[in-house]
């Protein structure tokens, strides 16, 4: 494992902030209750809203500090999904940690190369041989493209996720691999990490 000598402060600094701002409007949502001639619903949902940014803001703080210690590339990796993203390219990248994933995938095309953004964006090309399968990362080479990872079996709230997410959530149970995920369909970018999924704020 890679000793990380990286400053996060400013993104820690803006999720702060951003909590600080949601304590405010709950404190102000709680002395307005008594008021019948209020209604809290629209703060509510403006509440709902912002939490849920806070959210994608604090997966994406974590997601470097995870990455940062396995990888030297994790900044390269956040421009490379940050593309991926915009031009709703699907991809999924897994990163491997202190586990050898390769016993429990089906690996598929040796690459063995350092890992830039411009191999990575050309793998998920639409219409690359290798762009529907998992590329696997370890330290900063690509071993290989094209894997095939295994599905979770949960029963997942969000029926409306495909293969490519349920296939990161299915390595991540059975592996300490943290898998990052584009949605082809809405350019989302997600990471899976001990069998759960977080959402990612892009353009951070």
């Amino acid at each position: 494992m890679q000793e990380s000598n990286c400053d996060f402060s400013p993104m820690k600094k803006k999720i702060s902030e951003s909590l600080v701002e949601i304590k405010q409007e709950l404190q102000l949502s709680e002395a307005v209750l008594e008021d019948e001639n209020y209604c809290l619903l629209g703060k509510l949902e403006s509440i709902r809203e912002k939490f849920m940014e806070v959210e994608s803001m604090a997966a994406s703080f974590y997601l470097n500090c995870y990455l940062s210690s396995y990888s030297n590339i994790y900044s390269e990796l956040s421009v490379c999904v940050q593309h991926l993203s915009e031009r709703r390219h699907g991809a999924l990248i897994v990163i491997e940690r202190e586990t050898n994933v390769v016993p429990f995938i089906q690996k598929g095309t040796q690459i063995d190369a350092q890992c830039t953004p411009p191999l990575l964006e050309a793998i998920f090309y639409p219409g690359n041989p290798l762009h529907d399968g998992a590329v696997l990362i370890r330290s900063d080479h690509i071993i290989s493209a094209s894997n095939v990872l295994p599905l979770s079996h949960k029963i997942i709230e969000n029926e409306k996720l495909g293969t490519r997410h349920r296939a990161a959530m299915g390595l991540s149970e059975i592996t300490d691999a943290l898998v990052m995920v584009v949605s082809e369909e809405t350019g989302k970018v997600s990471f899976a990490l001990d069998g759960k999924l977080f959402p990612i704020a892009t353009g951070i």
